[in-house]
This record gives C-alpha cells, structure tokens and sequence, in this order.
C-alpha cells in the first residue's frame, strides 16, 4: 500500500441554490486527502470509524467506489456519522458548524491500528481533528509512533478548526506530534502553531523534520527544506467552494513524491518538491472551482491536462 489516512470522514453540508437548503457531500480531510490520492493511481487505505447509519453507509460506499481499502470495515452502533455544516462566503472561503458529541470518528481506538498494516505502508498521513479527543488521539499518537519506529514516513495536517477544540488545546497535542512528522502541512492562517514563520526553521531543527509545506491559499504554497524555502506559485481561477482544496493540494502534493518514487526522508530533494508543489497546486486549482469536497477531487488525467 502506498499510503493510509487515518481520522475523520463525515458528510459535509454544502449550501444548495435554494435558499436555506443543504446538499449532502462526503467530506473529512484525511478522507479527502486519500481519495485526492486514490484519483491518481496509487493504492490507499482509509483508517478510520463510521457510523451504522445512512450517511455511514453512503461514506463507505464513497471509499469502495474510488478504490479505497476500508482498514476499520465494521460500522459502528455507538455514534452516528459525523456531520458538518459548511457556510460559504465571497471568494469560495467557508466556516464549519459541526454536529459531533460525539461523532463516530472519535471512537477509533489503539486496537483498530495493526502492526501489518503500518509495516505495509509507505506514508503514514494524519491531521488534528481526530486528534481533538480520546480513544481517537491515542490511536493517532500509536499509528504515529509505530510508523516512526518502522522507518515510514509520517505526513501530519495541522487543520485547526476552532468550532471543535480551543487552540491551546490544539497546540497542546500537536507540539506531541511533531517529534513524529517528517512532512509538515500548514497553513499561513496556522502559524501560531509553530510560533510564526520565522521560527519555522527552528521548529523542524527541534523536531527533526524533513520538510514544512506552508499553503498560501490562491498565492500557492512554499516549503522549508534542509535550510532553503521558496514559494511555488498557484495558478489563478473562478473559486466558487474552498472546501477540501487544501486535500486536493496535500493529496496531489503526496502521490506526486510516490509518483517519483520517494518512501523515505532521503530521497528528498528540492527539485522533486517543487514539482511536488506545482502537482499539488494544480490539484487544489481544479477543485476549488467545483462544489463540496469529494466531488470535485481531481484525477490525475485532469491535473496533468491542467498543468500542460
């Protein structure tokens, strides 16, 4: 397997033409992430919970339909699907209202993460949001430190959402994880987290991180990198949804560096990395000009169409 995304999958309301309507999209960033990355050809597992309900049913139906191997296949009675409602604003930007109390993403536990299926990766990839409480953060922080230990690498998301958890809890968790990661996303709305950009160098000195990719929205994205950053330019398009474009990107962003053959921190470099951004970039332009988030993830026949 090239890849496992493990945290949230959920259903993401989507404001239809109709006024105070709601269309139903599957949606989760690490769920994004790995369909983006199952569009281009590579072989991904989800880990994560859903609910035995019919936004559960309709969510698994999405990972089998893209190829996707459920690595928890059971769905659970315990809590429904998680739900979130998404409120659109000028230029494509949008905010969240979440109905998770709590969701059945959460309820993932240490025992759903098998040695096996960790050997038999090659990157492990993960964000905050399934990190906001337990059995969930354990799970995350085992997955992590397994992969650590079996030499694979580890791809972390900050994506803060301040409608589930304070920052200073957000903080908290994600200065345990960076020991961990070895490729680091965040955005330029996130860098509190890491105490600003300029310390950013700092930061991946302290935590032995390979690479730190800050997204920068329409402007594109820039990496920090064995002492070296730059900016790689976006492209400019019709925004009409936000939402998921940040997956789009990782997830380009990723399955371009497995595409080139990259399963460990040296066989990194920076010509790889900004085609791995031009990659990514072009996956996030493509999908912002479509709406809800599953929905409008790119193929890779589309990105390399965009790109030529």
């Amino acid at each position: 397997m090239d890849i496992i995304c493990m945290g949230e999958m959920l259903i993401d309301f989507t404001p239809g033409k109709e006024e105070r309507s709601y269309v139903c999209n599957p949606g989760g960033a690490p769920a994004n992430a790995c369909i983006a990355i199952a569009r281009n050809g590579l072989k991904t597992g989800f880990l994560g919970k859903l609910g035995n309900d019919d936004f559960g049913k309709l969510l698994k139906a999405t990972l089998d339909k893209d190829g996707v191997e459920m690595l928890c296949p059971e769905l659970t009675d315990e809590a429904v699907t998680t739900l979130a409602f998404v409120t659109l604003y000028e230029g494509g930007e949008r905010s969240f209202t979440f109905v998770r109390k709590p969701g059945a993403d959460i309820l993932l536990n240490s025992d759903d993460v098998k040695e096996e299926m960790i050997q038999n990766t090659k990157i492990l990839h993960a964000g905050s949001v399934g990190m906001s409480a337990n059995p969930s953060r354990e799970a995350h922080f085992h997955a992590m430190e397994m992969a650590k230990k079996a030499g694979k690498l580890v791809s972390y998301d900050v994506n803060y959402r301040n409608m589930i958890w304070s920052f200073e809890d957000a903080k908290a968790v994600v200065d345990q994880v960076l020991p961990y990661v070895d490729l680091l996303k965040i955005s330029d709305e996130e860098l509190d987290f890491v105490g600003g950009e300029a310390n950013i160098p700092n930061v991946m000195k302290e935590n032995n991180i390979s690479v730190v990719i800050e997204t920068l929205g329409s402007k594109g994205a820039k990496f920090f990198f064995d002492g070296k950053e730059e900016v790689v330019e976006g492209h400019k398009v019709k925004a009409v949804d936000a939402t998921g474009a940040g997956d789009a990107f990782w997830g380009g962003f990723l399955s371009s560096l497995l595409m080139s053959g990259v399963s460990k921190t040296e066989d990194l470099n920076e010509a790889l990395l900004r085609k791995a951004l031009e990659y990514g970039n072009a996956s996030g332009g493509l999908c912002v000009q479509k709406m809800g988030g599953i929905p409008a993830l790119p193929t890779k026949e589309e990105i390399e169409a965009f790109l030529a």
